[in-house]
């Protein structure tokens, strides 16, 4: 029995860095201070900046959000309603030791069909931070 084995390049530095730049222009031209998380396939921590004059907070939902949609391979603003009460997973935020975050910005990075690691982005509005985090996606891995 054989198999075909596709290998497929994991996330680098080389790209959460311009993950990071692609989401920091995207932010600017809609005039928000954000701050930017992005994750490897195993969780670990590859790039991280924070505007000067975002909200503190921004940081930490940033990488939150980024963890949320790597653990559970979707965006976050798409599991938003399945953990309201009477939803499908209202417990889930609950369940884990390290808190995850269901608010949209959050976006899980694949490459060549395969999960490669996760982008967070904190500090504007919810759906400002789901945009600019799939500006920065399209940018550098085109999509």
């Amino acid at each position: 029995m054989s198999s075909t084995r596709t290998l497929v390049s994991p996330l680098t530095t080389d790209d959460a860095d311009a993950l990071v730049s692609a989401a920091r222009r995207a932010a600017e031209e809609q005039g928000v201070r954000i701050a930017v998380s992005v994750l490897d396939a195993g969780g670990h921590p590859l790039a991280f900046r924070r505007d000067d004059r975002a909200v503190l907070i921004a940081g930490e939902t940033s990488t939150r959000k980024a963890f949320t949609a790597l653990q559970l391979d979707a965006p976050t603003a798409d599991v938003v309603d399945a953990v309201q009460p009477g939803g499908l997973f209202h417990t889930l935020p609950t369940a884990l030791d390290r808190p995850l975050l269901f608010i949209a910005g959050g976006v899980p990075l694949h490459r060549d069909g395969r999960l490669i690691g996760a982008i967070g982005i904190g500090g504007g509005a919810p759906e400002q931070d789901h945009g600019i985090a799939n500006a920065a996606i399209q940018e550098v891995l085109g999509g």
